[in-house]
């Protein structure tokens, strides 16, 4: 990720917070009425550059437009992916990931529109528990990740998730 200078550099933790892919995977209620509402359609790589940079587009960002350029090349070479949630015409929401067989290692999310990530955040699940994805590594924790029943692991079970994860041939598409 790009510091404060838009120098990249390499981060690692030595605990992951994963988003359940089992029965732990949770999301609010009020979440559930939208959902049965269907406001949203989503995606697969519809807008993917829209994604990147609605990610971006923060007062303070770690997605430099080097890093950018990173994830259009990644993209392209079919490892970075987003998944959309679209109202109508116009992206109201979307998850920038990078794949690796059975592993979605989720960058960032934003929202145009209300509920827009949210949505999103709930079809991705589905769309990974669908394709037998091992891992949905959301990297750090936060409130907004704990309410989706996310949890932290070690570094030890990390890297037998993740080796597991990338045992598997799967295809994020």
């Amino acid at each position: 990720m790009a510091g404060d200078d838009d120098k990249l550099d390499w981060y690692s933790s030595r605990q992951r917070t994963l988003i359940p892919l089992d029965d732990r995977f949770r999301y609010p209620k009020s979440l559930q009425r939208v959902l049965n509402q269907d406001r949203f359609s989503v995606a697969i790589d519809r807008d993917f550059l829209g994604v990147c940079k609605g990610c971006a587009n923060r007062d303070s960002t770690w997605i430099s437009d080097e890093l950018m350029d990173i994830y259009l090349a990644l993209h392209q070479t079919g490892w970075s992916h987003s998944f959309e949630t679209w109202q109508g015409d116009r992206l109201a929401g979307g998850i920038l990931g990078i794949t690796i067989r059975g592993a979605f290692i989720g960058e960032s999310m934003f929202f145009n529109i209300t509920e827009g990530s949210k949505v999103a955040m709930v079809k991705l699940v589905e769309h990974l528990r669908c394709k037998q994805y091992v891992l949905f590594d959301a990297q750090l924790q936060n409130p907004h990740l704990e309410r989706f029943g996310s949890y932290i692991i070690d570094s030890g079970q990390y890297q037998k998730l993740l080796h597991k994860a990338i045992m598997q041939n799967i295809s994020f598409v």
